[in-house]
């Protein structure tokens, strides 16, 4: 498998409008990204498809392990909670990354994310660790200078080298040796203030993640609704994390969007439903064009299991291969078993009774009923990151054809694709353009709330076939010279570049059926 470029695909990504940096004309703000018009309406599209899979119609209509519907409610929650939701969540006291800085640059790093080259036998006789980061300028410069002191070198993480040993490295973009820090705890919470006094006692965060804001809200849903578990409560928005090192294009950023979903089970069908999760959220991968080689699904081992995940609790993550971790993957989505742990944690801090009671189970009783039983439910929360998924479709769906005009193109699968469709007239004359505006409001009307319906008049109709090849547009239907008479128009098929006819009047029609939206 030939590995892509990061590169190419940043640059199309801003000259087709699908990503630019936050801020640009005052020179970008590091860890902020903004989405252009193509890039705004990919990640609309990625995240209505996933609300209508994961709400509307959840899995498709498959049943869950226990043979019924599955069933998940919508929640929207604000990205301020109570300061006291962090507390009670671990955040406040142990959502930190290790933090190294350089003394000489000013740079700062995430200690875990540090590499060191190193002598792949013998000793280093007085010569320094030479350490990088990944991916960037750093890592060639510092592998050809530990080739020169050493000859055969080896890697391994900077995390390994003893407290005495940070004396004796050379930082990733240093000059002398023995710049680094040694790491210390950084938290990666966003801190405000609420009010107009901004002392400590105001002191609020934005929200690192969304699923707080569920389980506080789990009581609520449940009293106000006909929900029984299991059930799952869903939502996407916005969280934020001061991530030390933000990086890779929008892989690590600051601010980014998540898309999670929390099912509430007994936990005696925990493990059941794990499962279900698990292969349902690979399967929906899938199902938007990331198969194949680029997409793995993977199993945590036990040493990397999160707090909340105890007593054998299942992890997973759906990995894709991206262009900065190749041969490697990266985490594109995670399915965890959570346990009880989050509202047994605010219940305990909140001093609220979060505990359901469950009609359905408990000992039978004389007359046949069941006696009930009340606990607080086990969870399994598959929780995706949309701009890592946007970031995603873009890297799988870019394309390089030397064959043709524009060698670049964007095989963005057609659900998800932010132009469905151009209308062309082959030349700017002789009755076309009007034949061509007609059938595209036509198509827009019926077709522009799941994204644009393109009309373009210039250029050759080579460019602009080449244009919207690098928008990820699957049809273009151009009004040719035999429109007129045949009441036919040439359809022209993105991926394959082959055309065909079909009749004028059944354009609608026929990319419905091939857009799953007849």
């Amino acid at each position: 498998m030939t590995k892509k470029s990061m590169d190419k695909i940043m640059a199309l990504s801003k000259r087709r409008g699908f990503v630019y940096q936050a801020s640009e004309i005052y020179g970008g703000l590091n860890g902020f990204w903004d989405y252009g018009p193509l890039g705004a309406q990919l990640k609309k599209n990625l995240r209505d498809a996933w609300w209508q899979d994961m709400v509307m119609n959840p899995c498709g209509g498959k049943p869950g392990p226990n043979g019924e519907p599955v069933r998940i409610v919508p929640l929207d929650t604000t990205i301020i909670q109570h300061p006291k939701v962090w507390e009670a969540s671990g955040h406040v006291a142990g959502f930190n990354d290790p933090q190294i800085d350089c003394r000489e640059t000013k740079a700062r790093y995430r200690a875990d994310h540090v590499l060191v080259y190193g002598p792949k036998s013998g000793e280093r006789a007085g010569k320094p660790w030479f350490a990088y980061m990944p991916d960037a300028p750093s890592e060639a410069k510092q592998l050809k200078k530990a080739e020169k002191a050493f000859g055969e070198v080896v890697s391994f993480p900077l995390t390994q080298l003893t407290k005495e040993d940070y004396a004796s490295v050379l930082g990733p973009d240093a000059e002398k040796v023995g710049s680094l820090t040694e790491p210390r705890a950084f938290n990666l919470m966003f801190k405000t203030y609420i009010g107009a006094t901004a002392t400590e006692d105001d002191v609020a965060y934005l929200r690192p993640e969304t699923a707080q804001g569920i389980f506080v809200q789990f009581k609520n849903v449940v009293d106000t609704t006909r929900v029984k578990v299991p059930f799952g409560i869903a939502q996407t928005g916005k969280s934020f994390r001061n991530e030390v090192t933000p990086r890779n294009f929008t892989f690590r950023s600051r601010e980014f969007e998540q898309m999670e979903m929390e099912f509430f089970c007994h936990e005696s069908d925990a493990r059941d439903w794990y499962k279900f999760w698990r292969e349902a959220r690979m399967e929906w991968w899938k199902s938007l064009g990331l198969e194949g080689e680029n997409l793995q699904l993977r199993e945590h081992d036990p040493e990397e299991l999160a707090h909340y995940a105890k007593n054998g609790a299942g992890v997973c993550d759906v990995e894709y291969r991206f262009p900065f971790t190749y041969p490697n993957f990266g985490e594109l989505e995670g399915v965890a078993h959570r346990s009880n742990f989050d509202l047994s944690e605010h219940q305990k801090h909140s001093r609220q009774n979060l505990e359901y009671f469950d009609a359905d189970r408990g000992e039978l009783l004389p007359n046949g009923a069941k006696k009930g039983e009340k606990y607080l439910p086990h969870v399994i929360e598959p929780a995706a990151g949309l701009d890592r998924g946007v970031l995603a479709v873009l890297c799988e769906a870019f394309t390089e054809d030397a064959s043709r005009p524009s060698p670049e193109l964007m095989k963005i699968h057609p659900r998800i694709a932010p132009v469905k469709a151009a209308v062309f007239p082959l030349v700017n004359k002789e009755g076309m353009p009007e034949t061509s505006e007609k059938l595209h409001q036509e198509l827009s009307k019926r077709f522009n709330r799941f994204g644009f319906i393109e009309h373009d008049v210039k250029q050759s109709i080579g460019k602009r076939y080449a244009r919207m090849d690098e928008a990820g547009t699957p049809f273009c239907f151009t009004v040719d010279g035999e429109t007129a008479g045949s009441q036919t128009v040439t359809v022209r098929n993105r991926d394959t570049g082959t055309q065909e006819r079909i009749a004028l009047d059944q354009v609608g029609t026929w990319l419905g059926e091939r857009l799953g939206l007849a």
